[in-house]
C-alpha cells in the first residue's frame, strides 16, 4: 500500500509540471498562480499599509514609468511567443516604499515594490530597469508558485492549496511569504539561488526588449558588490547568489540579450 501511495504521489508530481517561458526549464506546479492570488492581494495590501508609500515622489514616478514600460514590453513579448493567457493574468502595480532596505520584489500577478534603500544604487532609469526586469522575471516564471509547490510537497505532502489552508493556515502563509522572498528558511536557499540566476537571465532580455541597454546590468551588480565590501554572508548561506557570480552569468548571457536590444 505504501509503495502504491509513493507511486501515486510521484506520478502526480510528474503530471503537475510546467515549463518556464524563455528558459524552457521544467518546474513543479502543484500550486497555481490563481490559487495564490488571494494571498497576494492580502499581503500586498498589508505591506502598503505598514510601510510609507512614496510613489508620488520623483523616484517613485521613475519606478512607475520604468515598470509600466517594461510590463508593456514583456506582455507583448509573451503574446508573440504564445503565452497570451499568462500575459492577460497580470494586473500590474508599482510602488516605491520608504525603507532603508536595499531590496525590491514582485509578487505573482505583477504586484511590485521597490524600497528607497535601493534607489541610490540604481542611479538611472536603466539601473531601475535592471532590478525591475529581474523582479518581473520572478512573476513571469511563476517562481513563487514553484517555491510554494516545493514547500508544500516537503511540509504538507501532495495536497490542494485549499485543503492545506484549512489544515494549517499559519504554515501555508509562511510558505507563501518565503515563496515571494519575504521569509527565510535555510532549507529553501539553494532552490532560491537557482531562481535568482534564472530571473537574472530572463530580466536581462526583458530590459533589452523594453529598450534599456542590458550592458548596464553587470555595472549595477558591480556597484552592489562594492556596497557589500566583504560584509555579505557566504554564498551558501544567502538566498541570493554572490554578486560576482551574477556578474559572470550576466556577461555570459549578454550576446543573446543584445540581439533583442538591437532589434
Amino acid at each position: 500500500m505504501k509503495k502504491i501511495a509513493i507511486l501515486f504521489c510521484t506520478g502526480l508530481i510528474l503530471y503537475s509540471c510546467a515549463k518556464v517561458p524563455l528558459t524552457g526549464r521544467n518546474q513543479l506546479a502543484l500550486v497555481s498562480n490563481e490559487e495564490i492570488q488571494p494571498l497576494v492581494d492580502e499581503q500586498y495590501d498589508e505591506v502598503l499599509k505598514k510601510d510609507k508609500v512614496v510613489t508620488n515622489t520623483a523616484d517613485g514616478q521613475k519606478v512607475l514609468k520604468v515598470g509600466k514600460r517594461m510590463a508593456t514590453a514583456v506582455e507583448n513579448y509573451l503574446v508573440s511567443q504564445g503565452y497570451k493567457e499568462l500575459a492577460d493574468s497580470f494586473d500590474w502595480e508599482f510602488n516605491l516604499l520608504e525603507s532603508d532596505q536595499v531590496n525590491a520584489w514582485c509578487m505573482p500577478g505583477g504586484k511590485v515594490a521597490f524600497y528607497t534603500g535601493i534607489m541610490p544604487l540604481t542611479e538611472t532609469e536603466t539601473g531601475i530597469a535592471v532590478v525591475m526586469g529581474h523582479e518581473i522575471a520572478h512573476a513571469v516564471a511563476s517562481h513563487s508558485a514553484e517555491r510554494m509547490s516545493n514547500g508544500m510537497a516537503a511540509n504538507l505532502g501532495v495536497s490542494a492549496l485549499s485543503a492545506a489552508i484549512g489544515q494549517n493556515p499559519s504554515m501555508t502563509q509562511e510558505l507563501f511569504l518565503q515563496s515571494v522572498g519575504i521569509g527565510s528558511q535555510l532549507g529553501m536557499l539553494s532552490f532560491s539561488r537557482k531562481h535568482e540566476l534564472e530571473a537574472d537571465e530572463m530580466g536581462l532580455i526583458f530590459m533589452a526588449i523594453a529598450g534599456y541597454d542590458p550592458r548596464e546590468a553587470p555595472i549595477f551588480w558591480k556597484r552592489m558588490l562594492e556596497k557589500e565590501n566583504g560584509a555579505a554572508p557566504p554564498e551558501f548561506l544567502s538566498t541570493h547568489p554572490a554578486s560576482q557570480t551574477r556578474i559572470d552569468k550576466l556577461n555570459k548571457n549578454m550576446p543573446e540579450a543584445l540581439k533583442f536590444y538591437k532589434e
